[in-house]
């Protein structure tokens, strides 16, 4: 699934971290950077390599967590006249910072990855950079970037699209909450103002796509008189919103790397022809209303994970999709399939270089497409092997294993009772036609784990009473942190 940010109170964070060690251990996450790393990038903060039109007198801003430092990404939007719109959405640069080759390059292929945690996180880059002088706050003058221009028509359909190199300036650095009750409150900025209009007309466009979006709540853990507790934040509109410009940029970086015929794609495919069916099928075992006339996306929308069909819904429309991976092709032979299947278009990863290695590298790509100019050599060099690159990533592994970790310090100690739960997943896809294992999502607290049943099967979307035999945070990597049983 998507990743879940999760939050801890400093007491919760206190008795999770020996966990939380563990994992880092067993990954294994990177450790400090090395000091001719260090030393390097204090050096190429201070004198960045620069080749970029001055464009500082666009009023940029940010949109992001309050406390974030490393801010991939800044925007500026408006109408266009005659009707549409134009959006201005600037990147970091940090092929401006990395010198291909050196120890800052050859740190970041080892990393691969910002890795996040509950209590802290694992950068990509070091910090006098990613949240420093690569960074698009507004305390920095003047910030390179890669500056992508989308032209969209009235009904927000891109029309035209190019990226090339820019010295920017961000003048806000606002938070989604902030954001979300300015636009409510008719108070915004026309320009803040204008993410409302262009990101509901970008979700219209994805809802005739057919696309597949996810957004799930964000887990807040605290202890409480020995007890963790859990709540949830669902997410806010300006949030998906604010993704809507990143999708946006992406699938347009995939059109002018296949136009191209070098570049790289982040791949999807289906596991079935048509998954409409299947979730409509889903859906009903749930006992969810999905109105005939309403479409997945509005569906989606109209979700909260935080309710425990929902949830399990939402689980079981990840695996109508295989894992998404990385495709490399260069000098006009494409790849067979060029789609992300839930995404449903070609589509790259481009918009966050600070805290995923292959972003510095679709941007290149970019950049040279749209000057009509042939890649750079570091970046051809690299193309063949870094799709393999990108799966030694492991972000997605350490957020699973951290909302297990979570999950099971809310159950632990409390081996032996029964709770209240509905089976969300089986394994019939692989033990058909009685499958015996599965996953148990539990109504109070709001968590998941493994399943078993003794005999007979488990059905998708029943309610049980499933006995708790394992609560353990400690368990290790890739182990059961949870696990029910039912006679």
């Amino acid at each position: 699934m998507p990743r879940r940010p999760i939050h801890l109170s400093d007491a919760a964070e206190t008795a999770l971290r020996p966990a939380l060690d563990t994992l880092r251990r067993e990954l294994p996450a990177p450790g400090d950077f090395p000091p001719t790393v260090l030393e390097a990038a204090a050096e190429a903060a201070r004198a960045p390599e620069l080749s970029h039109k001055d464009v500082t007198e666009l009023p940029f801003f940010t949109i992001d967590p309050p406390d974030s430092q490393d801010l991939d990404q800044a925007m500026y939007l408006e109408r266009r006249a005659g009707g549409g719109y134009r959006v201005h959405y600037a990147i970091a640069d940090m092929a401006a910072f990395v010198k291909p080759g050196g120890v800052i390059d050859t740190e970041a292929h080892q990393r691969v990855e910002t890795l996040y945690f509950p209590d802290l996180k694992v950068p990509l880059h070091p910090p006098v950079l990613s949240e420093g002088a690569a960074s698009l706050l507004p305390t920095n003058e003047k910030v390179p970037a890669l500056l992508w221009q989308h032209d969209l028509d009235a009904h927000g359909v891109v029309t035209a699209s190019t990226v090339y190199r820019a010295l920017v300036r961000s003048r806000a650095k606002l938070n989604y909450a902030g954001v979300q009750q300015d636009i409510d409150a008719g108070t915004a900025e026309p320009a803040v103002a204008l993410l409302r209009e262009i990101g509901m007309l970008r979700e219209a466009v994805e809802d005739e796509r057919k696309a597949v979006s996810l957004m799930l709540p964000d887990q807040e853990i605290t202890l409480k008189d020995g007890e963790f507790r859990l709540s949830y934040r669902t997410p806010l509109a300006v949030e998906g919103w604010n993704e809507q410009i990143s999708l946006m940029t992406g699938m347009e970086a995939a059109k002018i790397m296949l136009k191209s015929g070098t570049g790289i794609l982040r791949t999807q495919e289906l596991r079935v022809p048509d998954p409409v069916p299947g979730l409509r099928e889903i859906a009903k075992q749930l006992g969810i209303d999905w109105k005939h006339h309403m479409s997945y996306a509005d569906l989606i929308r109209s979700l909260d994970p935080s309710k425990q069909n929902h949830a399990a819904f939402l689980h079981e429309a990840t695996r109508l999709f295989r894992k998404a991976d990385y495709t490399a092709f260069r000098d006009g032979a494409l790849p067979p399939n060029q789609k992300h299947a839930s995404i449903a278009a070609p589509y790259a990863h481009c918009t966050a270089p600070m805290r995923r290695l292959v972003d510095r590298y679709t941007g290149e790509l970019c950049v040279a497409a749209c000057a009509l100019q042939a890649p750079p050599a570091w970046v051809l060099d690299a193309l063949q092997d870094l799709p393999a690159t990108m799966r030694n990533g492991k972000a997605g592994l350490a957020d699973g294993e951290c909302v297990d970790i979570v999950e099971a310090a809310l159950l632990q100690h409390r081996e032996g009772e029964t709770f209240d739960a509905a089976v969300i997943d089986t394994d019939a896809e692989w033990v058909p036609p009685n499958p015996r294992t599965g996953l148990a999502y539990l109504a109070d607290p709001p968590v998941m784990g493994k399943i078993k049943k003794a005999s007979g099967s488990l059905v998708l979307g029943s309610s049980v009473r499933a006995k708790l035999e394992k609560a353990d945070p400690k368990a290790g990597l890739k182990k059961d942190k949870i696990l029910f049983s039912l006679p």
